[in-house]
């Protein structure tokens, strides 16, 4: 339950902008480098979850280190295939322990 809040896309780019301390003008360059994914609405309003708001936060601070937006999506795209890989052992895990398989 913790998890769902967290990743629905409600939040709008002002709030997202008071909330990070980001201008919309970084916040949509993000967007366009692909470091972040609002989903949008008919109208075309984007809406952002809380996650995305710790990744955008996490972005600014990186960036404020020096790292470049190309190394910064790499670093998301290998922390997404690493969850991933979480995801897929815990419900092996869990598959194994329902049916009391073993490795």
């Amino acid at each position: 339950m913790a998890d769902s809040y967290k990743n629905k896309k409600v939040i709008s780019i002002g709030i997202v902008s008071e909330l990070t301390g980001l201008s919309l003008r970084q916040i949509r360059y993000y967007e366009e480098r692909k470091l972040i994914f609002p989903e949008r609405t008919e109208r075309g309003t984007r809406k952002y979850s809380f996650a995305d708001v710790e990744t955008l936060v996490d972005i600014a601070n990186k960036r404020e280190e020096g790292v470049q937006t190309f190394e910064i999506r790499q670093e998301l795209k290998k922390q997404k295939g690493q969850s991933r890989d979480e995801l897929k052992k815990m419900i092996r895990g869990q598959i194994n322990s329902q049916f009391h398989l073993r490795k």
